[in-house]
């Protein structure tokens, strides 16, 4: 039964795309009443932008702001999915807007976390790095592979990443706990006033109390950032060894 429904999922192929230029045509002629660029989704993601460019300019002076704007943007990330599904409004731009959003807004607080904590700078460099690549080469796997979102990931393909894509709750607590680590490494270089908690952990200021808590999903998320950059190495390197058996049957078949 698994298995037939993994086929099914599979099955769901994106429509042949059109010509480049027809679909910028028909972008550009697409009436007011069915307007892509204002599916009620990709306003909210419009609206995550302009909030992710206010938080960059508070960051390095005034970190209530910055954080407040930065938290809103994130959290709205889990409404405009449930949005486009209520209202019948999933678009490709609407799932590639989101991806660049988050992918964007995410390094933007690395980098300055990278000179925030300069002997950590490589650290960062690293996770920027790991998490556009994963990202990138797991939306083109997708895409080569005829799928209509680079979340219609199989168990049979890989249970991690199924279990992350396609379970809400551990795709928001994942994103989420990710984002509130980097947040706390953000907030303590600004706050240093103890908490008083009792015992051991009177001296540490909820900054810290919070980086102690994400890390260890902080951490995870980027396990499966690895484990999504090498399955789909794997599925493109699969589908190029597909597509020289194929060319040389070709040749064989045109040759004899």
């Amino acid at each position: 039964m698994a298995h037939s429904s993994a086929r099914r999922r599979r099955s769901k192929k994106s429509i042949e795309v059109v010509d480049a230029k027809q679909a910028v045509d028909l972008a550009t002629a697409q009436s007011y009443s069915e307007n892509v660029f204002l599916f009620v989704p990709n306003l909210i993601g419009y609206v995550r932008v302009i909030l992710a460019g206010l938080s960059l300019h508070f960051m390095s002076y005034h970190p209530k702001y910055c954080t407040l704007a930065y938290g809103i943007s994130c959290l709205l990330d889990a409404v405009d999915g449930h949005a486009a599904r209520a209202l019948g409004q999933t678009s490709k731009f609407g799932a590639v807007l989101d991806m660049v959003t988050d992918r964007c807004t995410t390094s933007c607080l690395l980098c300055y976390l990278a000179s925030a904590y300069p002997d950590y700078a490589l650290l960062f460099q690293f996770l920027i790095a790991l998490d556009f690549s994963s990202h990138y080469m797991h939306m083109y796997s997708s895409l080569v592979t005829g799928s209509r979102s680079h979340k219609l990931v199989t168990s049979d393909v890989s249970r991690i990443l199924w279990l992350y894509y396609n379970d809400s709750r551990t795709l928001f607590f994942m994103c989420a706990g990710n984002e509130l680590f980097f947040v706390a490494l953000y907030l303590m270089k600004w706050i240093h006033t103890p908490i008083g908690l009792p015992g051991i952990l009177s001296d540490l200021t909820y900054p810290q109390v919070m980086a102690a808590i994400t890390a260890p999903v902080c951490l995870g998320k980027n396990i499966i950032n690895v484990v999504q950059l090498w399955k789909a190495s794997k599925i493109l390197v699969g589908v190029d060894l597909a597509e020289r058996a194929a060319a040389r049957q070709e040749g064989a078949t045109s040759n004899s």
